[in-house]
């Protein structure tokens, strides 16, 4: 495996992922863009519904990644980002990334904002991937 997720015994075990990441001898990154919840005519998809929007994001993540050689478990980091002033939001479009990350918690930033690019767009998150 290319990356090795780092636990703190000093800091709380109650964060479902990894405080860090070592990514040794790499070859290559891997940054994505942003993954957005669009379909492939680039309408947004699940209008108003964060988890539905975050599978679809995660499925076009997953895409991006494989384009580039890479998948979930080479990501050393990822932001989430939620358009939204509710935690509850937050907590539901998290439970899909990490659903879909599986056992691979990398360390990852998770924010809600006021507004993303794309109309009725709720959902992004964007990556980075590290390759031997």
């Amino acid at each position: 495996m290319t990356v090795d997720l780092i636990r703190v015994e000093e800091l709380t075990d109650t964060a479902p992922y990894a405080y860090a990441a070592v990514a040794d001898d790499v070859r290559r990154l891997v940054f994505t863009a942003g993954a957005c919840p669009l379909d492939a005519n680039g309408d947004t998809v699940a209008v108003g519904d964060v988890a539905g929007q975050a599978e679809q994001v995660m499925v076009n993540l997953r895409v991006a990644l494989a384009s580039a050689g890479v998948g979930l478990a080479d990501v050393v980091k990822s932001t989430v980002y939620v358009a939204t002033r509710d935690r509850d939001d937050l907590v539901t479009a998290w439970d899909v990334v990490r659903r879909h990350f599986g056992d691979h918690d990398a360390p990852s930033t998770l924010l809600g904002v006021t507004v993303l690019g794309y109309r009725d767009q709720l959902v992004e998150v964007e990556a980075v991937a590290a390759v031997r």
